[in-house]
């Protein structure tokens, strides 16, 4: 009984986190799991998000920068980058901060991945009515 109250509570934590940082966008991801990987979304929820997202050392905006950029060098990540870079902006980040951070992925994992990445970030800003971006840090 200790070991499913346990469970249970990783989960309702991770689930607080998940809502502060994505709002009840992140109940998306729970549903599409629930009919073919039930534990899968579960393990996201309470381990990803209860035990290792709610650790007090990095705020939630630096978290979500490393994640844009392990998301960008993996690729094949798409689907994951367009929930993150809305993430990035929920947290805080600026639009001009994401195209900053894939400009500087690209030296390290590649020019396709992280134009990639860009492409994503371009049409979730788009969804929210946030182009264009001014790369106002480009030197002359």
């Amino acid at each position: 009984m200790d070991e499913e109250r346990d469970r249970r509570a990783r989960f309702e934590r991770g689930m607080a986190v998940l809502r502060e940082i994505d709002g009840e966008e992140a109940r998306r991801v729970l549903d599409t799991l629930a009919d073919v990987s039930p534990e899968l979304a579960h393990q996201i929820v309470a381990w990803g998000f209860g035990e290792i997202y709610a650790r007090p050392r990095l705020p939630p905006r630096d978290r979500q920068l490393v994640t844009l950029g392990m998301l960008t060098a993996l690729g094949g990540c798409e689907p994951q980058l367009q929930v993150h870079v809305g993430v990035c902006l929920n947290v805080g980040l600026t639009p001009a901060e994401i195209v900053e951070a894939l400009l500087h992925a690209a030296p390290y994992c590649g020019v396709p991945r992280a134009l990639n990445a860009t492409l994503v970030a371009k049409r979730v800003f788009a969804e929210r009515g946030l182009l264009p971006v001014v790369d106002a840090g480009r030197a002359e």
